[in-house]
């Protein structure tokens, strides 16, 4: 039976809160220890590298102008958008890609036992909180004297208990470090679900456009193909060039051989897409067959307008930090405890004969009751070093913690410089591609009209083929960046039910 990761955290919560009412005695007690704090970071006001929606207008040093404020149409990026951010490009077939990986990804599925792991053992913290009994027996055999031996028989069953009074919280601690560690395993739960979206949207848009790289190298090559055809033409009926039947030739050969290699890629794109929804390689090579119309991936040009501290602290990775810090503060307290007494209420009840008398009658019976203290004098400076330890540890964890933040805002920075100018590289490509088109048009006629050489055909048609390839590979990057940066916001995980604006209501 799979247990979902919604239940599991019901379980540590409803657990946590039933376990806690044990202690309620010595609850109000303080426990050794610092209390964890979240920490306060001072993040400056840095804008981010916005290359801005470009015009049809130029600066002075000829680059795209990017668009005005009041002009600049964008959508601006709420936590909507980035919750199930794969359903936003309308395709069922990811969609359906990324429900498979949900349910029978590998990675994915081991990520939930460790939330799993991480729930039992905080449930099993609490057992200290609650006396511990055991029930024992024993038949013993006794032998005395020097001449004629003496023996008797020893028999005894009893119910034996303890129960630590945790007056100075080492348990309560203990406790808080589990709950804790079970709270960052559950965020590594998300933080795995964030990365296997990731993952299943970067190779199906790497496939597609792999399958659009194909289409345009065999479109290519069925024109270079024509053009052979028509100088081979010529040139068996005496009229044509045969330098440029051979110059024709190879740059037809070069196109061709594009497409191996093409075709490989593409293979190994959906097999790697069938292990990412959980199923066997070449099962979904049906599914994920080259689309009939050509599929434009670009969405309408997004913005983030601003990168608050929160949605930072957010990201499942941070938070994977954040709770770890939480607990190493929570077992400085563990630690600190050994320096203090434990108390203990022991106690038996059971039954003892010894030699003919029997068991279980009530000469037999007996109970004790009592309290017990445990207190280290000497240890040899080993608690003293583990309270050190486990303080260094904690300071590292924080620096993790600090250096969690730092990364996030690098890689929304970092993703959003890479989308927002690659919109305006695909514009020049754009442009590229319909004047390379344009050349291969005006220099076959040239040629034709006998006033230029087949040189200026094949070097257009070798422009053509590689800015058509380049613009492809252009509008496919557009989408893997903006996908990159859903990631880095934290996008995948589910939105915040009040206070999100609508994608579609949301624009500037």
């Amino acid at each position: 039976m799979k247990t979902t990761t919604k239940t599991l955290a019901a379980l540590t919560l409803c657990a946590a809160a039933g376990c806690t009412s044990l202690n309620s005695v010595i609850s109000s007690l303080p426990s050794v220890g610092p209390d964890y704090e979240e920490q306060a970071f001072k993040v400056p006001e840095y804008a981010l590298p916005d290359a801005g929606q470009p015009t049809t207008n130029f600066t002075e040093t000829a680059e795209y102008k990017p668009a005005s404020s009041n002009a600049d149409a964008r959508i601006t990026i709420s936590k909507n958008m980035l919750a199930q951010w794969w359903k936003r490009f309308d395709d069922p077939i990811l969609e359906k890609l990324v429900e498979g990986g949900v349910s029978n990804n590998v990675g994915y599925l081991m990520a939930q036992r460790r939330l799993e792991q991480a729930t039992w053992e905080h449930l099993g913290s609490y057992a200290a909180f609650l006396p511990n009994f055991a029930v024992g027996g024993a038949w013993t055999r006794h032998w005395y004297g020097s001449g004629d031996v003496t023996h008797y028989n020893v028999r005894n069953a009893a119910l034996d208990g303890n129960w630590e009074i945790d007056i100075f919280g080492g348990s309560r601690r203990q406790c808080e470090a589990a709950l804790a560690q079970a709270e960052a395993a559950g965020w590594t739960v998300s933080d795995a679900w964030v990365s296997l979206t990731t993952q299943i949207g970067e190779a199906y848009v790497n496939l597609r456009t792999t399958q659009a790289r194909i289409d345009v190298a065999r479109t290519n090559l069925v024109l270079q193909s024509e053009t052979y055809d028509i100088l081979k033409s010529r040139l068996d009926s005496g009229i044509g060039d045969e330098l440029a039947v051979n110059q024709c030739a190879y740059i037809v050969e070069q196109t061709r051989a594009r497409i191996p290699s093409l075709l490989a890629q593409e293979e190994k794109l959906k097999n790697a897409l069938a292990i990412l929804a959980g199923e066997m390689p070449g099962s979904l090579h049906e599914l994920l067959k080259p689309v009939e119309v050509s599929r434009d991936w670009l969405l309408a040009p997004q913005k983030v307008d601003e990168l608050s501290l929160d949605m930072m602290r957010g990201r499942p990775d941070v938070k994977i930090a954040e709770r770890n810090l939480a607990a190493q503060v929570a077992r400085i307290g563990v630690a600190k405890s050994a320096w203090f007494p434990k108390l203990y209420i022991n106690g038996a009840l059971g039954w003892e004969n010894r030699g003919k008398t029997r068991l279980f009658t009530r000469e037999s019976f007996f109970a004790t009751l009592g309290p017990a203290i445990s207190w280290p004098i000497f240890q040899g400076g080993a608690i003293y070093a583990n309270v050190k330890a486990t303080e260094a540890r904690t300071s590292e964890l924080a620096l993790a913690y600090e250096l969690a933040i730092e990364n996030a805002y690098g890689e929304v920075r970092n993703a959003y410089a890479a989308y927002t100018q690659e919109y305006l590289r695909n514009k020049s490509l754009g442009g590229a591609v319909k004047a390379a088109t344009d050349a291969v048009t005006i220099s076959q006629d040239l040629y034709k009209n006998g006033l230029k050489d087949f040189n200026n055909v094949l070097d257009a048609q070798r422009s053509r083929l590689q800015l058509e390839e380049e613009f492809v590979i252009s509008r496919g990057q557009i989408t893997l960046d903006l996908i990159d940066l859903y990631k880095a916001l934290g996008g995948g995980l589910a939105a915040d039910e009040e206070g999100d604006e609508s994608a579609e209501s949301t624009s500037k």
